[in-house]
């Protein structure tokens, strides 16, 4: 049975009934505060690496501003200067070589004169240079950039499978050798700076640009037997005219990074270099006082591209595909047949440095002496392989 009688709450639980809505409240409040914080925690994490970029954005550009120098009403920027002060400071080490050639005519000898540069690579003389630049020479002189004069040059080698020369000027002592670098660090739109005797007249004529390309192929040279096919030129925009062969091309911290051989007669702002890295083995040897020997392992291969994986239906993008379309892909008795690599093997890695990414098989060789041991990574089928070879000189 219902009551009509109207309930009360007594006074003291209605304290009670107040003290509770009030935690309630205070509850809520707190919870909601909690929330809000951690939606601008999250918001925070998230905005920060954009807050950074501007900021670091900001930062630079004043920076930037910051480094601009002021010589009277002259300003120059950051960039400007590190060019410049790259052009002072290795060009000492940038030589004008000038070469007397005598060719056979109907009406008998005549005597030619051509010029290129070169690069000082040791205090005591060592220069190196393009091939084609001193091929044929009767005699060599080689100009410093202050104008000494040297005549006394002997043309000590050339790379079998590059177009690197080494010379020698003898009696040279304390002369300022460039700092080689390391050319498998390069990248696509890393500015560089090229150096050369340009047309054979301006001496040391300064250009810069930027990679705009690694990895283009050279023509192989097949005539005594080439087993290895060099695909590594660099490409820059950086001006080279004729004369600038065999001069460095240069990163921004002034270290040599490639020579400078090559221009495209039917391109503009088209112009080649060879990694620095593909020389330093035959250099080795050279500085040490060793005849001019380039390191080989003994295949033909095809380097991988997205084409040519496809073409092959091999499972990967980038390295070097052991094959030949006619003749043998591995050289009889050569260091990769005693190393057990087979036709269609590919090799993925020298000496832990990925093929394609950081060079060719041939430049990353390259870099090593005959007789120096290295570890290539193959895939053979699906399975990965590592093989140690002994490198032989190239015969």
């Amino acid at each position: 049975m219902e009551s009509n009688t109207p309930t009360t709450t007594p006074p003291k639980q209605a304290a009670n009934t107040a003290h509770a809505a009030k935690k309630r409240r205070f509850r809520y409040k707190l919870g909601l505060s909690l929330i809000v914080m951690a939606v601008m925690f999250l918001l925070g994490l998230w905005a920060a690496p954009l807050l950074s970029t501007l900021f670091n954005h900001g930062s630079r550009s004043v920076t930037q501003r910051a480094t601009v120098a002021d010589d009277g009403n002259l300003k120059v920027t950051s960039e400007e200067m590190a060019v410049a002060t790259v052009a002072r400071e290795v060009s000492p080490s940038v030589v004008s070589i000038v070469t007397k050639v005598v060719d056979m005519t109907y009406f008998g000898p005549s005597e030619q004169e051509g010029a290129g540069t070169g690069i000082i690579v040791s205090p005591d003389g060592y220069v190196l240079t393009n091939k084609h630049v001193v091929s044929g020479a009767e005699s060599v002189t080689v100009v410093l950039a202050d104008g000494t004069s040297y005549e006394n040059v002997k043309v000590l080698g050339t790379d079998p499978l590059n177009d690197i020369a080494f010379l020698k000027i003898n009696g040279a002592s304390e002369l300022q050798a460039a700092e080689l670098g390391d050319s498998s660090t390069i990248s696509v739109g890393q500015r560089v700076v090229a150096i050369g005797n340009s047309l054979g007249q301006y001496q040391n004529t300064v250009t810069s640009g930027i990679i705009s390309g690694t990895g283009r192929p050279v023509a192989a040279q097949n005539g005594g037997g080439s087993v290895e096919t060099l695909t590594d030129l660099l490409q820059t925009d950086a001006a080279i005219n004729p004369g600038n062969s065999g001069g460095p091309l240069l990163n921004l911290a002034g270290q040599v990074i490639g020579i400078n051989t090559a221009i495209a007669a039917n391109a503009e702002g088209m112009g080649f270099a060879i990694p620095i890295n593909s020389t330093k083995g035959a250099l080795k040897n050279v500085l040490a006082g060793k005849p001019v020997q380039r390191a080989y392992i003994g295949v033909r291969y095809v380097p991988i591209t997205p084409s040519v994986a496809k073409y092959y239906n091999l499972t990967v993008k980038a390295g070097a595909y052991v094959f030949a379309e006619s003749g043998n892909a591995v050289v009889p008795d050569g260091p990769a047949d005693k190393a057990g690599i087979k036709e269609k093997d590919v090799i993925t890695k020298v000496n832990g440095v990925v093929v394609g990414d950081k060079g060719s098989v041939a430049s990353l060789v390259g870099e090593y002496a005959p007789g120096d041991t290295i570890e290539l990574t193959l895939l053979r089928g699906r399975q990965t392989v590592a093989v140690k070879l002994t490198l032989e000189s190239y015969r």
